[in-house]
């Protein structure tokens, strides 16, 4: 995790902790149980894309009980016919971390930060540390008070249950 994220998280003055993980393990369902963490507290950084050019990006920072209405609600939002997830070499190229370790923190201020309004029913949540060695407990309140972030009803939808 660069000292990029830890310099503006003390900047928000919160209220967070650092939980050191093996980067085996960062994926979010593998963390949580191995680390004890329930996935209802537990949010995913998603980029996704609109297939326009030029081409509009946003992080969508989503419970990992839930999933990206990535088909309306973010297509809508970027004003395109079509979005998708960004694919792996986009989320590095944009946001400078690999998947499993995206954070909201320290991302470039041109890039808009998409908060499901759930996340915010949290009273803390893990998220992403920047690498995939590490993640992030913080509160749901420090993500919506960075420069970039806006809190979004219904951004995601409930996950199917498995049978």
């Amino acid at each position: 995790m660069s000292d990029r994220v830890i310099e503006i998280l003390d900047q928000l003055t919160s209220d967070y902790q650092i939980i050191e993980c093996e980067p085996d393990l960062a994926d979010t369902a593998q963390f949580c149980e191995r680390y004890g963490y329930e996935l209802n507290e537990s949010a995913n950084a998603i980029l996704v894309v609109g297939k326009a050019e030029p081409r509009k990006y946003a992080l969508c920072v989503v419970l990992a009980t839930t999933q990206v209405d990535v088909n309306k609600v973010v297509r809508k939002k970027l004003e395109v016919k079509k979005a998708s997830f960004a694919s792996p070499e986009e989320t590095e190229t944009i946001t400078g971390m690999i998947l499993g370790g995206v954070t909201p923190f320290g991302l470039p201020e041109t890039l808009s930060i998409w908060i499901d309004s759930r996340v915010l029913q949290c009273s803390k949540v893990i998220v992403g540390g920047g690498s995939r060695d590490r993640k992030i407990y913080v509160t749901p309140h420090t993500l919506a008070a960075l420069p970039s972030s806006e809190v979004i009803e219904n951004l995601a939808r409930e996950r199917p249950l498995t049978q």
